[in-house]
């Protein structure tokens, strides 16, 4: 399985020993034999220097970075057990034709477009990341159309779907940058919703969870009946995680499925992110989640009175608090520390049978750089990414403003070489997508 040589692992051979440089020089030319490896150079992360710590390298990229149009078509699922989920479509110009027929026309990127723009980082931070997000930079949707025509890729395109983070939408900074690239590329792409997080409150007395992998299998399971092509599928953070999982779960068996795969700043180990977002600059970022959760409690409460402890719920001031008040309870676990032990996949990464990317910055402050693997502690089918900075879901370049077409280039860069007969028709390559080698 060909591994890629950016960002090399922390447990990299020393080279004080004869045989420690062979294998070196030998993993130097197998490196040089693998034609289809992008160059090493374009795929090494470096934050620019106008932001130069972990925060700023997070809160940046979500709340201010310019960032693309994109257009959707909304379709909702009936759920197994009766519920629904949204799924937002990345919409083409002739969208009456192939899988675009199927869909129930809504542009959810609109959501926020008439809220005006933040006025500062400390005011902007004070509401849900994803809801300030909307809030900058919104591109009117009238200049997708003014770009030209795109038509429908071919049928036998890959499908890319992405799970996003929690409190997340198709509206978030990485959903519209990913699905830009994804549409660039001449690939169909879809938005599956996690339950109450498309605009609507969900029927059923539950939400959505770090370990909801029988979500993730069905939602799969549907795309890969429908769609003639390859899916490809990624997740950020809580999406990230979960689609860890069922990789884990699956095994083998998510070849028949998935081609590939990437998670991108997933909590691998949820005992250790939990703890450093509950202390410190780390509860700007709790603050922030339980704005959106305990309002979405409230509202479940008015569905299903007395589903839960309303008085604990209210009281919670970090997530270990509202998971033992709300999400464990809803979802079949004892209290937080069984919900985040079973959650953590951390262990199981061994387990992943097809080639799957895990992007980690290690200044992430949402999870210790000390609790990320190394290459002993996955399977030969993970490629480990662990730049030393790009904060949470970042990966930030370029100057001031700075651009967050990094990440794009860097998933789709992965994944394209492992997809199973790519169509290139609709490629397009164009300056704009290249990765800045200067940055800042």
């Amino acid at each position: 399985m060909k591994r890629d040589h950016a960002h090399l692992i922390p447990d990299a051979p020393a080279l004080d020993t004869p045989s420690a440089l062979e294998q070196t020089a030998s993993a130097a030319l197998d490196a040089v034999s693998q034609t289809t490896l992008e160059p090493l150079a374009e795929w090494l992360y470096r934050a620019p220097r106008w932001l130069p710590t972990a925060h700023a390298q997070t809160i940046v990229p979500a709340l201010f970075a310019p960032r693309p149009a994109v257009k959707y078509r909304r379709e909702r699922w009936t759920t197994p057990d009766g519920d629904f989920i949204d799924l937002d479509w990345l919409a083409y110009d002739a969208d009456g034709e192939g899988e675009g027929n199927k869909r129930v026309h809504a542009d959810a990127a609109t959501a926020h477009a008439s809220q005006p723009a933040p006025r500062e980082l400390r005011n902007a931070v004070a509401t849900s990341f994803d809801e300030a997000a909307a809030l900058h930079d919104h591109v009117s949707l009238d200049t997708v159309a003014a770009r030209g025509a795109n038509p429908p890729p071919d049928p036998a395109a890959p499908l890319f779907v992405l799970f996003h983070g929690l409190e997340g939408s198709s509206n978030s900074h990485y959903a519209r940058v990913l699905m830009a690239e994804a549409k660039a590329r001449g690939w169909f792409g879809v938005v599956p919703h996690f339950r109450s997080c498309g605009g609507s409150m969900n029927l059923l007395p539950r939400f959505y969870h770090l370990a909801d992998s029988a979500e993730v299998d069905w939602v799969l399971r549907r795309l890969k009946a429908q769609h003639p092509g390859p899916v490809i599928a990624a997740g950020v953070s809580l999406g990230g995680n979960v689609l860890l999982r069922w990789l884990c779960e699956q095994e083998q068996d998510a070849a028949a499925i998935l081609d590939a795969a990437a998670a991108i700043s997933a909590p691998l180990d949820v005992h250790a992110g939990g703890h450093a977002i509950s202390q410190g600059f780390g509860m700007v970022y709790t603050r922030s989640f339980l704005k959106t959760l305990k309002r979405k409690a409230l509202a479940k409460l008015d569905q299903y009175p007395g589903l839960f402890d309303r008085d604990a719920m209210l009281a919670a001031r970090t997530m270990h608090a509202f998971d033992n008040a709300v999400t464990a309870p809803l979802h079949g676990f004892r209290d937080t520390e069984d919900y985040w032990t079973r959650a953590t996949t951390r262990p199981y990464l061994p387990r992943i049978a097809i080639p799957t990317l895990l992007l980690n910055a290690r200044n992430d402050p949402f999870l210790p750089g000390r609790v990320l693997p190394s290459a002993a502690e996955v399977s030969a089918a993970v490629t480990l990414d662990q730049p030393a900075h790009g904060g949470h879901v970042g990966f930030m370049t370029g100057p001031f403003p700075g651009r967050i077409d990094w990440l794009s280039q860097r998933v789709f860069g992965y994944l394209q070489t492992h997809v199973h007969h790519v169509h290139h028709v609709h490629h397009v390559h164009h300056a704009a997508h290249q990765t800045d080698s200067e940055h800042g």
